[in-house]
């Protein structure tokens, strides 16, 4: 059964305002036990999870990475079977990094999230960089 538009925002929506809160348990409570999870940068994916509790694991590892973060929508479509969102981040890191940024310094991405569902909840989550 497909979800109409206003019920995959509003489930992104959450989603992304419990992630915005470091809230784990927040943001799981839109997912569906065997969600897909892939964050893709310019030379790959650098981060995946098969099921919530891999998805878990995951999510509470990045926490440790930002003393704050932020992430907001920028544009939404949808066509029905899928959504995505335009987003744009702004973290302050917590920790130093191999990159070279240092704890305190403020990371800016622009990036894109497209999102599958099942059951009324985020089946398939992919994160582009």
């Amino acid at each position: 059964m497909d979800m109409n538009e206003d019920s995959q925002k509003a489930v992104i929506e959450g989603y992304i305002a419990a992630y915005n809160a470091f809230d784990v348990d927040g943001m799981l409570a839109f997912i569906h036990p065997k969600v897909v999870f892939k964050n893709i940068t310019g030379d790959g994916v650098n981060a995946q999870a098969t099921g919530v509790d891999e998805l878990r694991t995951l999510a509470e590892q990045s926490k440790s990475l930002f003393s704050s973060r932020c992430q907001e929508i920028t544009s939404f479509s949808s066509d029905g079977a899928a959504a995505a969102v335009d987003i744009k981040f702004e973290g302050v890191l917590a920790i130093d990094l191999p990159n070279g940024m240092k704890a305190g310094d403020i990371l800016r991405v622009t990036g894109r999230s497209e999102f599958q569902f099942r059951e009324g909840k985020l089946f398939k989550i992919i994160d582009f960089s």
